[in-house]
């Protein structure tokens, strides 16, 4: 899943980026309003999280900027301000959540995987298809209860084809659903490598990985 993170408090930016790396996620770190929209105007996300009070604006503009232009993207917002009527003002503007400093890192991390659900097939949090489960929280996966090892980047294809199954999702999406513009050493072959890999680990789960030609990848029950 691939994550824009809007806030100038280098130290807080620097944690989240961090502890969503942790689960799999691809992390941008913008620290104003035009940085956010010059990464917008470039590359597509998964959702948004969303500081108000930025050096150049407030990111409720920001906001209220994607949902004229009808941008569904999920936005978290990120807030130091305890009024009612301001978290009240930031749902009506479209946020879809909204966490108020200072809080857990266990907690944002929590909400932005209830978003990410809510823009997915599956709306639990274990993806199941036939024997083989996966567990977002912990970046792990099973067949039939018995644990696969899988490297951090495997656990994060994987959940990225389980949120999507049946469906043909392109080399390019989820090469963007992997790396940060930070990993521009990381060549788009990459992901034909961890799906080979993934094949093989997948094997008797009764899930197979096929390549449609031309379009990408699917993940469905075998025949």
């Amino acid at each position: 899943m691939r994550i824009l993170i809007v806030e100038d408090a280098t130290d807080m930016a620097e944690a989240i980026v961090a502890r969503l790396a942790q689960s799999g996620m691809a992390c941008d770190l913008a620290g104003t309003v035009n940085e956010a929209h010059a990464f917008m105007a470039v590359q597509r996300y998964d959702a948004l999280i969303l500081d108000i009070n930025l050096p150049d604006g407030l990111g409720t503009d920001l906001l209220r900027d994607m949902r004229n232009k009808a941008d569904p993207t999920p936005v978290l917002m990120l807030t130091a301000l305890f009024s009612v009527d301001d978290r009240v003002s930031a749902l009506d503007l479209g946020a879809d959540d909204y966490l108020v400093k200072p809080f857990d890192q266990r907690e944002l991390e929590a909400r932005l995987r209830a978003l990410l659900r809510r823009d997915t097939d599956q709306k639990s949090d274990v993806l199941k298809l036939a024997d083989l489960s996966f567990f977002p929280a912990t970046l792990s996966a099973e067949i039939a209860g018995n644990r696969l090892e899988l490297t951090r980047r495997e656990a994060a294809l994987l959940g990225l084809l389980l949120r999507h199954p049946r469906q043909i999702l392109g080399k390019e999406r989820l090469y963007e659903g992997l790396y940060s513009f930070d990993d521009v050493d990381v060549g788009l072959n990459a992901i034909e490598l961890y799906i080979g890999r993934l094949r093989k680990k997948i094997a008797g789960s009764g899930v197979m990985i096929e390549t449609q030609r031309g379009l990408g990848y699917r993940i469905v029950e075998s025949a």
